[in-house]
């Protein structure tokens, strides 16, 4: 019994989870598009906030989720190309907007650098159960705010503390309820790929 075991082991060492798809150039070049639409269209799930130039949406947890299932590779190609195609004029940033000259382009750039970071972190098994998917999500999303406030402090000409308020606080609760979704659904993931194993 414990032979039948080892094999899916094996497999999902070093693995995420689009790495059990056929590997082919054709299979990475839909998952990079794919990665990027999905964060397009995740965007489009936007609310404005009171008092704030960035709105709560749903792209952060899609640039999140698309570094962890991709990887840090094809995660961060995923994100430069919906961050390319948004700032050529493709109108898929949040509430529909496009360019890099709104206050919010900093959280974009964030998520570029957190779908790696977490891509990576996921390849060493952080998407395998509740507590380390809860972390890599709580990393992924501090890097992006340590790219986004600071960029709306620069972009508005709020101070830090003036920025901390209008594009941190406000989404705390709208994170950790992100993180609690991708902790019960990566490890399901993870779990079904092995009971299919």
């Amino acid at each position: 019994m414990s032979t039948a075991a080892a094999p899916v082991r094996s497999l999902r060492a070093g693995t995420v989870l689009a790495d059990l798809l056929p590997a082919s150039r054709t299979r990475d070049i839909a998952l990079v598009v794919g990665g990027a639409a999905l964060t397009g269209l995740a965007a489009q799930l936007s609310v404005p906030v009171p008092g704030s130039p960035v709105p709560v949406s749903g792209q952060t947890f899609a640039a999140l989720l698309v570094g962890t299932a991709l990887g840090a590779r094809r995660g961060f190609l995923a994100l430069a190309l919906y961050a390319v195609a948004g700032m050529a004029g493709v109108p898929w940033f949040a509430q529909a907007t496009s360019g890099y000259g709104m206050p919010s382009f900093g959280y974009i750039l964030g998520m570029l650098l957190a779908s790696t970071v977490v891509g990576a972190l996921a390849r060493r098994g952080a998407d395998r159960s509740v507590l380390r998917t809860a972390g890599a999500m709580v990393l992924g999303s501090a890097i992006i705010y340590a790219v986004g406030v600071p960029y709306l402090a620069l972009a508005t000409g709020m101070g830090l503390g003036q920025a901390v308020a209008a594009g941190l606080t406000p989404f705390l609760i709208g994170d950790a309820l992100k993180a609690a979704l991708a902790m019960g659904a990566l490890p399901a993931a993870w779990k079904l790929v092995g009971r299919k194993g």
